[in-house]
């Protein structure tokens, strides 16, 4: 009776052990929020005004970011930033600032997703980008833009459901440029992003 007892209670231990240690994976049905901070570099290559070189600058930011995994490795994500104010030069010269406010929808895999006692999980996904402009102060507007995007990155573990992490994202923005309903050029961003957060897991 002792030994049976003792094979029960060793038994339950060793699954409680071994499901403390899965949790530390990402699995189907986690849900996370994560909050961060990130610099977007637009590419060097900025487009043109009437012809003339376009030099758009570094800015960074607040992010977010919402995700759901529905299978051990794979998930879906939104995530995105805070507007962020980026100086607008033509040939050297300022020329005033436009506000950019980028929208993610990211299909992530994470090759480490399900394996017991996983305190690493990389991560790398591809998805779509919308970005917003608003705000512009040079007296023209620049067009909303869609293209595509991608990301790779690595959480930590702290505990069961706190993670640090950090990734880099690359999306495909250009945007037409208008006055007083004209085309006078084009934007192109194409920013890489580099951010860090908090993630925390439900």
């Amino acid at each position: 009776m002792k030994m049976t007892r003792l094979i029960a209670t060793s038994a339950l231990l060793a699954t409680t052990a071994f499901a403390a240690q899965s949790a530390m994976a990402y699995q189907a049905g986690d849900l996370y929020v994560r909050g961060g901070f990130e610099k977007a570099d637009p590419t060097s290559d900025n487009g043109d005004v009437l012809d003339q070189d376009l030099s758009i600058s570094d800015e960074n930011g607040f992010a977010y970011g919402l995700g759901y995994l529905f299978h051990d490795k794979f998930g879906v994500e939104l995530n995105g930033s805070e507007s962020m104010e980026h100086d607008l030069s033509v040939e050297g010269g300022g020329i005033g600032s436009v506000e950019r406010t980028p929208v993610n929808v990211m299909l992530n895999y994470y090759p480490l997703g399900g394996v017991a006692d996983a305190r690493v999980h990389p991560y790398a996904g591809v998805g779509m980008n919308y970005t917003h402009f608003s705000d512009e102060s040079f007296g023209g507007d620049l067009d909303s833009s869609y293209g595509a995007a991608a990301q790779v990155g690595v959480d930590l573990s702290v505990t069961d459901n706190l993670m640090v992490g950090t990734y880099a994202r690359y999306a495909d923005v250009d945007a037409d440029i208008e006055v007083d309903g004209h085309d006078v050029g084009e934007a192109e961003l194409d920013p890489v992003t580099i951010g860090a957060g908090v993630t925390y897991r439900f």
